[in-house]
């Protein structure tokens, strides 16, 4: 698990990565309820790099404002790979960054499934490679309370916009 100092050492890295790589970010988020975009804002200069927040916690946010499709809601729920793809793409159309992460997931206590538990997070990034996207998808099973499970999911989310940078 992370820690908030960790966060802080995490996102400080991923905004010095993105300005030498000359790539800006933007964030959807659900479950985290912005903590993402915080802990990149946090930093000094980020501003360079990042334009975009979203929270979209509701499911009629997720489709007023990122463009979720309402038959995908449906038939997959919120905290599914198809959502979390629709809302990275969303974001990484509406924002014009390089990159965007969505998480959307069950922070808990309450609101946990025989199939998707209380822990349960799924993330999307989205790439933009010139004319090309990219999206990839994963999902996690955090333990702990809600502000656990909340906290990995934000170190999660910014290692893997890391990750994609250096990709």
């Amino acid at each position: 698990m992370a820690d908030h100092e960790a966060i802080q050492k995490l996102a400080a890295a991923l905004v010095n990565e993105l300005m030498q790589a000359g790539k800006a970010v933007a964030t959807v988020e659900s479950c985290t309820g912005g903590w993402v975009a915080k802990a990149i804002t946090d930093i000094a200069g980020s501003s360079a790099v990042f334009g975009y927040g979203i929270v979209s916690y509701s499911n009629g946010a997720k489709e007023s404002i990122i463009g979720v499709q309402n038959k995908t809601l449906e038939e997959h729920g919120a905290v599914s790979a198809q959502v979390v793809e629709e809302m990275a793409q969303g974001a990484l159309h509406l924002s014009g960054a390089d990159i965007a992460v969505a998480v959307s997931g069950v922070a808990g206590p309450d609101g946990g499934t025989k199939e998707k538990p209380v822990g349960t997070v799924w993330f999307a990034w989205a790439v933009r490679d010139g004319a090309h996207e990219r999206v990839d998808t994963r999902c996690e099973r955090f333990t702990g309370d809600r502000e656990l499970v909340r906290e990995a999911s934000v170190a999660y989310a910014l290692q893997g916009v890391r990750e994609r940078i250096e990709a």
